[in-house]
């Protein structure tokens, strides 16, 4: 049964989240066993919620089509329990019929992506959201980076007039922004982390109520992503530390290597791990035969138990 918009608020905001690559063939069509096979894998761990075809999903170089099969197979293949999320974005009329796909599929929330190349001012960027929220039962995430920044009195002025809009997912990294928004409505969304590689942010943005975010590194190394999470809700400060050095801010310097990385990676990691995602759609590359050596050795260094 798919959540009503409150409980979805208070089920993501309680735990790690992640975005599931899409599993393409040599061909670049969607591997969907392969993928069911993933999101099964990763729905066995605790976890607040799955993005289906968000941006590590590779959402910009899916069909309207290939988005709802894609969240359909997320559907069918996560454990009983586990949330579900579909993209909604582009033009306001096409980020309708991705929300309404969304229910057809049987999702249990919207994270609704910035629109298409334009800019836009703050009424419009509200009209916007106004227009999907109304357009599906399901609670709607709102996605604010690149054109799409809500100001705080836009915030609240769709808190007031869209009762499905539930969450904030911030990807700026602007925190005098996000002490702002959180200072003027509160526990009135669930926040989430999501910059590239959210680890990196975690520990300063849990002090701005920030409780969760959204893991790309889970994708390969559940455990670790699970343990990090964990450190940073419990302050282990030294913890954290050790893991950014360990890992993630290497991870990052190979992810910082060529535009698009930040999806790349993703699927290279689990290229190293021996769970292979197949390629990524142009316009993005994969990492060189070089890079993968890297990364796989860096992997090889965490504990097994990690």
């Amino acid at each position: 049964m798919t959540l009503a918009p409150d409980e979805l608020a208070r089920r993501i905001g309680s735990g790690l989240l992640s975005f599931p690559v899409t599993h393409f063939r040599e061909d670049l069509s969607f591997d969907e066993a392969a993928y069911k096979e993933h999101v099964a894998h990763l729905g066995q761990y605790e976890v607040g919620g799955l993005f289906a075809a968000g941006g590590t999903g590779e959402f910009f170089s899916l069909t309207p089509a290939e988005v709802e099969q894609v969240t359909t197979a997320a559907v069918d293949a996560a454990p009983a329990g586990t949330p579900i999320l579909a993209p909604a974005g582009y033009g306001t009329r096409t980020a309708i019929e991705l929300a309404q796909s969304a229910e057809r599929a049987g999702a249990d929330g919207i994270l609704l992506f910035p629109p298409y190349l334009t800019e836009a001012g703050q009424n419009g960027l509200a009209d916007h959201v106004e227009a999907v929220c109304k357009a599906t039962n399901l609670g709607v995430v709102v996605y604010s980076r690149a054109n799409a920044v809500y100001a705080p009195d836009t915030l609240e002025r769709l808190a007031e007039s869209c009762p499905n809009l539930v969450g904030y997912k911030d990807g700026r990294g602007d925190i005098e922004a996000m002490t702002r928004i959180y200072a003027r409505l509160g526990e009135r969304f669930t926040y989430i982390g999501g910059l590239p590689t959210a680890e990196l942010f975690a520990l300063p943005y849990l002090e701005l109520g920030v409780t969760t975010y959204s893991s790309a590194i889970f994708n390969f190394l559940p455990e670790f992503a699970l343990d990090f999470y964990t450190a940073v809700r419990e302050r282990r400060h030294d913890t954290v530390l050790s893991h950014l050095r360990e890992f993630v801010l290497p991870y990052t310097e190979i992810r910082n290597r060529e535009a698009g990385y930040a999806v790349s990676i993703v699927k290279a990691g689990l290229t190293a791990v021996g769970r292979t995602a197949g390629p990524v759609r142009p316009p993005l590359t994969d990492l060189t035969e070089a890079e993968l050596a890297e990364l796989t050795a860096l992997v090889g260094k965490l504990p097994k138990a990690a």
